[in-house]
């Protein structure tokens, strides 16, 4: 393989394809001497993890809206940025998001450092991010390699080893072709071809600008690349979601700061666990004394787990718990927001 031929074309090609992406300086204004602002490019990194460009952008751009700066968003509430984080999930990403901005406000006077080892003495900055924050915002050569970068290594030389195994394999083949030229162009432009070309499923390579370097598609299937070990089935857990009403308004609870949906607003629940719970231990565990109604179940999937909760309604009130309109109940995490749409449009 010619790397020098292979990153000139795939450079020309995101010169004329790149996607616009909402905190992205595109090649063209990039030429023109526009800078990458750090924060939008590190916010948008974070959000995008686990998450796709079409989910995350509206989030970005209320966040953008709401806290235009780092030292913006640093001086919020906890409560405020975890509740504009409800529904982008891994909420861990949120507590470490304030803790990172603050540390940049704190410690750095506003202003994210401009090297990959600096970056990662920022909390919660992982390898990734803190290489692709180095890359395209300050134009370092570092190896950024997400999913999309690690499907193109994989196909561009056929590697046969399953994935996750295949990941250091996948992160030296990338860093052999980082250069000091254009580093964070070629990060975005690897991310583009993975995205928009080097699909899953279907790739696209009648249209891919370095299919004549793949080794995947000299052996006829590409779109068996990268190989992968079987999923283990995801364990299943049963739990009660108490809805309890007081006229127009609902009850709520602040979890732990620690742990799944840390520090996140919830419905309450009981604990959550292999097998479901009796009708009895279901009520003694509620929040308050009540004329509890069985209105249904929920479904709900997380990363690890898939979940069954059970839905128990009343009106009522309660003592420790936080009360909130029923038309601001957008701000919860999809698990617990499904459980209350469904308990409330359910009859008592």
């Amino acid at each position: 393989m010619n790397a020098a031929g292979l990153r000139a074309r795939l450079l020309a090609w995101y010169d004329g394809q790149a996607r616009d992406l909402a905190w992205r300086v595109g090649p063209t204004d990039g030429r023109a001497g526009v800078r990458q602002d750090p924060y939008r490019v590190w916010l948008s990194e974070v959000m995008l993890q686990q998450t796709t460009v079409p989910h995350a952008t509206p989030y970005f751009l209320k966040f953008i809206a709401r806290w235009p700066t780092v030292t913006a968003l640093a001086a919020e509430q906890d409560v405020e940025v975890m509740a504009a984080w409800a529904g982008l999930g891994y909420y861990a990403r949120a507590r470490n998001l304030l803790a990172c901005a603050r540390a940049v406000a704190a410690d750095h006077g506003g202003v994210f450092p401009d090297t990959e080892e600096a970056l990662r003495g920022l909390p919660g900055l992982g390898p990734y991010t803190a290489a692709a924050v180095a890359a395209i915002a300050f134009d370092r050569p570092t190896n950024v390699v997400d999913g999309n970068v690690e499907r193109v290594m994989s196909r561009l030389f056929a590697v046969e080893t399953p994935l996750p195994h295949a990941k250091p394999e996948l992160k030296r083949l990338a860093e052999a072709l980082v250069r000091d030229d254009r580093p964070g162009d070629w990060a975005q432009a690897l991310m583009d071809l993975g995205a928009t070309i080097c699909k899953p499923k279907s790739p696209l390579c009648d249209r891919c600008p370095v299919s004549a370097d793949c080794a995947a598609l000299a052996t006829g299937a590409p779109e068996t690349y990268p190989r992968k070990t079987a999923k283990a089935v995801r364990p299943h857990r049963h739990g009660v979601a108490y809805v309890l009403t007081r006229g127009d308004q609902v009850a709520l609870v602040l979890r732990p700061p620690k742990g799944l949906l840390g520090g996140m607003l919830a419905l309450p629940t009981s604990d959550w666990r292999s097998a479901p719970h009796a009708d009895a231990e279901a009520r003694a565990e509620a929040p308050a004394e009540a004329d509890w109604r069985d209105v249904g179940e929920v479904e709900h999937g997380f990363t690890h787990f898939t979940l069954t909760l059970k839905l128990l309604r009343a009106e009522g009130d309660a003592e420790g718990v936080i009360w909130s309109p029923r038309r601001d109940l957008d701000g919860l995490p999809s698990v617990f927001l499904k459980a209350a749409r469904a308990a409330l449009n359910s009859l008592l």
